[in-house]
């Protein structure tokens, strides 16, 4: 009996290495610095970096969820004192490429001299924002739709980067059904 559990606890020992050693391996997460008080995080979902910048509780929503058909959600988030004034680089927490245009508007913010009013009035109303001791985190959710993992059946729903007419899921649908956009200080929905 000794021996048939020696080689199981081997097995289950290399099983959880080489998982660690995969995960870590496609976490490219990093800074990306533009100038003395400017850049900006790339960061993966769920990432040692993400959880060391403390936004691991961004509003992201998985590309690759079979029931979502390659809808989801990347995030930007926005750490402020309590003052309203920017106090650390943003992060842009993508599952994918990240969209150039998003990093193009997140190298404009500078540390300790942008506010929360310059953040609204790129993205808008923040769709959840997190209180912390030292002030706050805004997160804004980018709607992304990733072709590759729309496994829905039913042939190519989208041809030359166009949604063709008669799909059961469109873009409106799924802005609707995941975020609740409200005057004032608005909450991620949790039955998503």
């Amino acid at each position: 009996m000794i021996m048939f559990v020696r080689p199981i606890t081997a097995f289950v020992l290399l099983a959880i290495t080489l998982s660690a050693s995969a995960t870590s391996y496609h976490d490219d997460s990093h800074y990306v610095s533009l100038g003395p008080r400017t850049g900006y995080y790339i960061v993966r979902p769920d990432s040692a970096l993400s959880y060391q910048l403390g936004v691991a509780a961004a509003p992201t929503i998985d590309i690759a969820d079979p029931f979502r058909h390659g809808y989801g959600a990347d995030a930007l988030a926005f750490r402020f004192n309590r003052a309203g004034i920017l106090s650390a680089p943003p992060a842009y927490i993508v599952q994918a490429m990240p969209n150039e245009f998003n990093t193009r508007r997140l190298g404009l913010f500078i540390r300790a001299q942008s506010r929360l009013p310059d953040a609204k009035a790129f993205f808008g109303q923040p769709q959840s924002i997190e209180r912390r001791p030292d002030g706050f985190i805004a997160y804004y959710a980018i709607q992304v739709y990733n072709p590759f993992e729309d496994r829905s059946g039913g042939g190519n729903r989208w041809q030359n980067g166009v949604r063709k007419m008669g799909s059961r899921l469109n873009a409106e649908a799924f802005a609707s059904q995941a975020f609740d956009i409200a005057a004032g200080e608005t909450e991620v929905i949790e039955h998503l």
